[in-house]
């Protein structure tokens, strides 16, 4: 063998042995991580859950192999105002694994969005207010282009979608769940907080989110979306502590449903509140026993009609209801070990959460009682919680999330560009909050970017 030859020879082999050495850790690094899965292309008219089972229903064995937060499924989404007028960001939906109130594997579903071009270094979950037992209520179809959602009676979804807009047109990633899970449960707290949690690994785990490794995140919510963002604020700590949740704001806070439901018995909004207690009964199997066992003929014959109907027929089917007159127990059934156990596991304040919190709510709220918020307030303040605390005293329950949305997202805002909270407790008593000028200036840029977007105008760079 000649010299040149014996070169050649010699420089083949050491190139040979460097790509078995850098091919052996790269093939076990390929080998242990799960392979994301393809990112389908958006359908031209979107099915609702019920017709949509491959998506929102995957077989329980692909669930029960994931790890809370991975993604199962993708695909890209046009999501619209009114399911009509198309709102040009990037959207996706994510079918992800989480966890149950009984610790077992379920699939969730949450829409995510991000400014055209950008890569968020902030990320807001958005718990929308489903407030409905049927799946074609879910904030994931409803806020879909061609969906009929909106048409069919759920006009919330749509209503908030406008408040997630502009965070979006703040440059923030986006994150909205189908918070009462597979189930529709509707208020069932301790569900929702997981898989609002896991929805946020899910959206900062998805490549195309393009969402930076430090990037900050922040809960969102109000009335039904509050249950979600209270109860994920406070099982953050146990549930999924590497989360760098740095604010949540809420208002409306239904933070004790028994409370809620002794002010809507008899009311003009004990539809709404029935439903809620139906939504419990899909979460909690022995709580379902006692609702089936002790319902009179006309609870029967109304949660039947409600258990198809979406939040604004809900609320309009038989109102001034006698919730507690519709079953069949002796005395007061919130006094039944079984009713008790449930409200005592949804009530809020069982957990101080550990990060800082704006909460607001009209004083009077017809609907969502101010006394168990005070309560809520004062015991996360006894044990060492950072809250700003706001009541309105000329507002309601609906005018007060208009109002109140402007300050809530200033607060959020501060929190996520890394202003930090004042520490300990504030109580404030406003008139009207939407008297706030900068809160005031914020909600109409927001209208006018959402009115610019009608005609196609991008939220972010193309």
């Amino acid at each position: 063998m000649t010299e040149s030859r014996a070169r050649r020879t010699h420089r083949l082999a050491l190139v040979l042995a460097a790509a078995v050495a850098l091919a052996t850790p790269w093939t076990a690094v390929a080998t242990a991580a799960p392979e994301d899965p393809p990112v389908a292309p958006a359908a031209a008219i979107p099915l609702p859950p019920e017709l949509d089972p491959g998506f929102y229903h995957p077989p329980a064995e692909t669930v029960a192999a994931a790890a809370p937060g991975e993604i199962l499924a993708a695909r890209q989404v046009t999501v619209a105002n009114l399911g009509l007028i198309p709102v040009n960001v990037d959207a996706w939906q994510l079918s992800y694994r989480s966890t149950d109130s009984h610790d077992a594997p379920i699939a969730a579903v949450a829409t995510v969005l991000k400014p055209r071009g950008s890569a968020p270094d902030k990320l807001v979950s958005m718990q929308i207010a489903e407030d409905s037992l049927a799946g074609y209520c879910a904030p994931s179809y409803a806020i879909q282009h061609l969906s009929a959602g909106p048409l069919l009676g759920q006009i919330v979804a749509p209503a908030e979608f406008v408040i997630a807009q502009g965070a979006l047109q703040q440059g923030w990633g986006v994150v909205i769940p189908d918070h009462q899970g597979p189930n529709n449960a509707y208020a069932a707290g301790p569900l929702a907080g997981r898989i609002v949690l896991d929805g946020i690994r899910a959206a900062r785990d998805f490549a195309p989110m393009r969402v930076t490794p430090d990037a900050r995140v922040g809960l969102y919510g109000y009335s039904g979306g509050a249950i979600a963002t209270g109860h994920a604020a406070e099982l953050k700590g146990s549930y999924a502590p590497e989360l760098n949740v740095v604010g949540v704001a809420e208002g409306g806070v239904p933070a004790d449903l028994g409370r809620v439901l002794d002010v809507a018995n008899g009311q003009l909004t004990s539809g709404l509140v029935l439903a809620a207690v139906m939504g419990l009964a899909h979460e909690y199997p022995e709580f379902a026993r006692f609702m089936a066992d002790n319902l009179d003929p006309l609870g029967r014959a109304v949660t039947t009609v409600q258990s198809g109907l979406c939040v604004q027929y809900v609320s309009m089917l038989l109102p001034f209801l006698n919730l507690k007159g519709l079953l069949r127990v002796p005395g007061d059934p919130m006094r039944d070990p079984v009713v008790a156990d449930v409200l005592d596991r949804t009530r809020m304040g069982a957990r101080v959460p550990d990060m800082p919190m704006y909460i607001w709510n009209a004083n009077p709220d017809e609907i969502i009682p101010v006394g168990q918020v005070n309560t809520l307030v004062d015991t996360y303040c006894r044990n060492g919680a950072s809250v700003a605390y706001t009541r309105e005293h000329f507002g309601e329950h609906i005018a007060s999330e208009v109002s109140g949305a402007g300050p809530a997202m200033l607060w959020l805002r501060d929190r996520l560009d890394g202003v930090p909270a004042p520490t300990g407790c504030t109580t404030t008593d406003a008139g009207w909050l939407a008297l706030d000028p900068n809160g005031f200036q914020l909600l109409t840029a927001t209208f006018g970017e959402t009115f610019a977007s009608f005609f196609g105008k991008p939220i972010g760079v193309r």
